[in-house]
C-alpha cells in the first residue's frame, strides 16, 4: 500500500537514495528563501522536466499533485484576498513544486534505500538517538504524504456521488479514520516483524 515506487532506467533513479533526500531538503530550504516569481517558475520547470528525464509517465506525475489541487486552491483563495493575484500565485507554485519535488523522490527511490540512507546520515549520532526508529518514521512520512493525498481523493469522489464535497466534515472524518487505520495496521506489521525488540537489542549491544 506504501509503495509507490515506479522502476524504471534513468539517471534520477540512479542517483543514490542519501543524495535525493539531501537535495529534497535543500530545495525545499531554497524554495523558502526565493522571492522572486520567475525564478520560482525556473525551478518548477526544472522538477517537471526531472520527471521526463525519471521515464514517469505525465499521467502519473499528475496523479501526485491532483490530491492536493483542491486544499492548493483554497490557498489561492485565501491569499488573492490577502496579499493579492501575484502572491498567491507565488505562494500555491511553491507548494506545488515542493509536492513534485518529494514525489519524484518517492517514484524514484525504493523504501529500504531510503531507510538506509537516512540510517547512514544519523548513524554519528547512533549512541544518543534510537536511529533505526528514526529513519523508519521519516521514511514513512515522505512515503504517505502522496498517500494520504490519494486517499483525500478517494474520499472527496465518493462524498461527491453523495452531494456532500462541499461538507468540510464529511470530507474530514473518513480521511482521519482511514489515516489512522492505516497507521494501526502499519504498527501491527512492525510489531509482528519484531521492530521494536530487534531495536531494543541493537540499543544493548552498542551499550555492552
Amino acid at each position: 500500500m506504501i509503495s509507490l515506487y515506479h522502476p524504471a532506467q534513468s539517471l534520477i533513479h540512479s542517483i543514490a537514495a542519501g543524495h535525493k533526500v539531501l537535495m529534497l531538503l535543500i530545495l525545499g530550504t531554497v524554495l523558502f528563501q526565493v522571492d522572486r516569481l520567475e525564478i520560482l517558475v525556473v525551478v518548477a520547470v526544472v522538477v517537471v522536466a526531472c520527471y521526463g528525464v525519471a521515464k514517469i509517465p505525465f499521467r502519473l506525475a499528475f496523479k501526485q499533485l491532483k490530491p492536493a489541487l483542491f486544499l492548493l486552491a483554497i490557498i489561492f483563495l485565501a491569499q488573492i484576498f490577502i496579499l493579492g493575484l501575484e502572491a498567491a500565485i507565488f505562494v500555491v507554485l511553491r507548494f506545488a513544486v515542493l509536492i513534485l519535488a518529494a514525489s519524484l523522490v518517492t517514484l524514484t527511490t525504493m523504501m529500504s534505500h531510503m531507510i538506509e540512507a537516512i540510517e547512514k546520515g544519523l548513524s554519528i549520532f547512533g549512541h544518543w538517538l534510537p536511529v533505526a526508529k528514526i529513519s523508519l518514521a521519516l521514511s514513512l512520512t515522505v512515503r504517505f504524504i502522496p498517500v494520504i493525498g490519494v486517499m483525500a481523493e478517494e474520499v472527496r469522489e465518493a462524498q461527491r456521488v453523495r452531494g456532500m464535497e462541499r461538507n468540510v466534515f464529511a470530507l474530514a472524518m473518513p480521511l482521519i479514520i482511514r489515516t489512522l487505520k492505516m497507521g494501526t495496521e502499519v504498527a501491527e506489521a512492525l510489531d509482528a516483524r519484531g521492530f521494536d525488540s530487534d531495536d531494543e537489542t541493537d540499543a544493548k549491544s552498542r551499550t555492552s
